[in-house]
């Protein structure tokens, strides 16, 4: 029992953490590639291969002044869940973009950009998009960056644009009309590829970056600024740039963004899909390879020029900069006559499979973390992540408490080596894949026909290929197999629009006897103003109690407060429950990791409704609220096939233990 408990709690009520503190709030800068593999970059992989290797002397660099996250995951092995999972801080099993779902609006709801915004940061996203929905224009996009919480944006909008890496100019190589059209580049809310003559989209979007990390430092020096920047390179259009890389790096060398029509870059010159990087020429490779590998030391060249560009500022010490890729390395070409194989780099590294799949190759990707006063160097850390962690790092960062609705915890414990790092949630859902990490053995299901499929189940720091599988091998195992798929279901909600096998399985409760349990309700009392229902678990606790029911009667007479209500319910007999909840105020309801009720942002204290499949017996639950400016009001109902929609009884409502009121 106490195995169990210790899991639930480690996941959900992990010892308060403090904030770090620092004098100022740091820039944040997070630089995502487009399918660039775990083994494409040098330190990772590349030096230790035979024959031509890929050359990445400035993230090697940045990898060894920072920190490697060597166990780091996206959400999904391709694009569109990936970024949304990144922005939204929600894992796959809650997010509303998965599976093939390119160009779907993410949610109107927190995420790291509008939060941060919040946090008086100024939020620019610059390349590739690809979650604003249907339309043709910022006004009809319902998820456009700027609607979504970025005060600047320029970069191509819809996902296939980002298969094009010369916007203003007709490609004939690709291999269909759509890789071989004009793309359009928005800035804001202007269409502006017109003046984008021969700009290669890796230099475009750093040249931008550069101009503006100087703007911003020039003219808005105690403003920190956050910089989403997304690469749509290394991808499978592998086109080339027009001449080699500007002479020097950062404020005076490297990309210059020049802002002239037809000269809006330095590199805008020269002859379009041209320039091959003379380390791969003469070496007996293929064309394709040579555009592989000179796209990446491209992006190489970038990022180090963007670094290089901190330092001449003086701002280095005042920024973090995080760099990673959307998924595992592509299998494909958008060349006509041309294929392209990631075997040909070994660009998975010793990892089985490529984007796509949720094997290690697909999904462990490439991320580094630099910041000379806020990360620590020249450490490795081998704990499980993903992409969602990202938003809760930004808030701690930023000095705010993550919202409450979020699946990440903050990673700024592993970065600093301060405080005590929380254990996340690593979760993967994609098509028929679904897999998870579980006492530190990765769960993987890549045909999930139904529940009952079993997990192959691995240990990726002593397997990295995954080449044992070690279910069934022995009890400990038989039970982490039934404990994984126990877990899959408490963690996930299903959704109409990406339909699962495993939709309909009831949850199951935990293994704990009532015995060890009492009647009750843990209140904690938290005192403060929040721009939306904050994670409580990681503030300071102004007072304690335990409760007959879910009430209001634990509030506080200040103005701005909180309660954190947790606990485990009872539920009496299998099938479909559906909570009731409403609040004057924002609310958040949890059942085990599950995402049950969102009564936050833009929350008009409606009641909201959701019905879960519950099997009977003991349900671990949080429930968060904060107040408003109107009159405290918090209800909590229930409702089965043979219970009437009622407040939950105070018999059906437990804590830990023989505690006392």
């Amino acid at each position: 029992m106490h195995r169990i408990l210790n899991l639930f709690c480690g996941l959900l009520l992990s010892p308060f953490l403090a904030l770090p503190i620092f004098a100022e709030k740091p820039n944040i800068i997070f630089i995502l590639t487009d399918d660039l593999g775990y083994g494409d970059v040098g330190i990772l992989f590349q030096k230790h291969r035979e024959g031509v290797q890929i050359k990445t002397p400035e993230l090697d660099q940045m990898a060894m002044n920072g920190t490697i996250m060597n166990r780091h995951y996206c959400p999904a092995p391709i694009c569109a869940p990936s970024r949304a999972s990144l922005i939204t801080g929600m894992h796959q099993g809650h997010s509303n973009v998965r599976n093939m779902q390119f160009d779907k609006a993410i949610e109107d709801n927190w995420n790291f950009a509008n939060t941060l915004q919040k946090a008086g940061y100024y939020t620019i996203h610059l390349g590739k998009y690809g979650l604003q929905g249907w339309g043709h224009s910022p006004e009809k996009w319902a998820g456009y960056p700027t609607k979504r919480g970025f005060d600047y944006f320029y970069g191509y909008v819809r996902h296939v644009d980002g298969h094009q890496h010369y916007p203003a100019n007709f490609w004939e190589l690709g291999d269909n009309k759509s890789h071989q059209q004009k793309k359009q580049v928005w800035e804001n809310n202007d269409e502006v590829s017109a003046g984008l003559n021969k700009c290669y989209t890796t230099d475009l979007w750093t040249a931008k970056a550069k101009q503006m990390i100087i703007d911003e430092t020039k003219n808005n020096p105690t403003r920190p600024f956050f910089l989403y920047l997304a690469y749509d390179t290394p991808h499978a259009a592998l086109q080339l740039p027009t001449v080699a890389y500007p002479d020097g790096k950062g404020v005076k060398g490297g990309l210059k963004w020049l802002g002239r029509a037809g000269k809006m870059i330095n590199t805008a010159e020269g002859t379009i899909d041209h320039y091959r990087d003379p380390n791969y020429t003469g070496k007996g490779i293929t064309d394709v390879a040579e555009r592989f590998a000179t796209s990446i030391t491209r992006i190489d060249h970038c990022v180090g020029d963007i670094l290089q560009t901190i330092k001449d500022l003086k701002i280095d010490k005042n920024t973090i900069v995080i760099f990673s890729s959307d998924n595992g390395p592509h299998r494909e070409a958008y060349i006509k006559g041309k294929r392209w194989s990631p075997s040909v780099f070994q660009s998975a590294g010793t990892f089985k499979g490529s984007k796509g799949s949720s094997y290690e190759g697909g999904l462990r990707v490439p991320t580094f973390a630099w910041g000379p006063s806020r990360i620590k160097a020249g450490q490795k850390s081998n704990s499980p992540s993903q992409f969602h962690d990202w938003m809760a790092t930004f808030c701690d960062y930023a000095g705010v408490n993550a919202p409450a609705r979020i699946d990440g915890v903050s990673l700024v414990p592993t970065l600093n080596q301060i405080g005590k790092q929380r254990k996340g949630i690593v979760y993967v859902e994609f098509n028929n894949q679904q897999g998870l990490y579980l006492d530190g053995y990765k769960g993987l299901r890549m045909k999930t026909t139904g529940h009952a499929v079993d997990f192959e189940i691995f240990n990726t720091i002593d397997d990295e290929p995954e080449s044992k599988n070690l279910a069934g091998t022995n009890e400990d195992f038989n039970r982490l197999q039934k404990r994984m798929k126990a877990e899959v279901l408490r963690i996930r909600m299903p959704n109409k629009h990406a339909k699962k096998s495993y939709d309909g399985e009831l949850v199951p409760g935990l293994d704990i006897s009532k015995k060890d349990l009492s009647n009750g309700v843990a209140v904690k009392t938290y005192l403060g103003e929040w721009d939306w229902v904050p994670e409580f678990t990681q503030m300071s606790t102004e007072a304690s109690s335990l409760e007959k029911n879910i009430d209001l009667k634990s509030l506080p007479a200040e103005k701005n407060a909180g309660l954190l209500f947790s606990g485990y319910i009872q539920i009496p007999e299998p099938g479909d429950w559906t909570f009731h909840c409403e609040a004057s105020g924002g609310l958040i309801f949890k059942i085990h990791n599950k995402l049950v009720i969102d009564g936050d942002y833009k929350y008009d204290g409606t009641e909201i409704s959701t019905t879960l499949k519950l099997d009977q017996g003991i349900h671990p639950y949080r429930l968060y609220y904060k107040t408003s400016s109107n009159k405290p009001a918090l209800s909590l109902q229930w409702e089965g096939s043979s219970v009437a929609k009622g407040l939950i009884p105070a018999n059906a409502l437990l804590v830990e233990g023989e505690q006392k009121r």
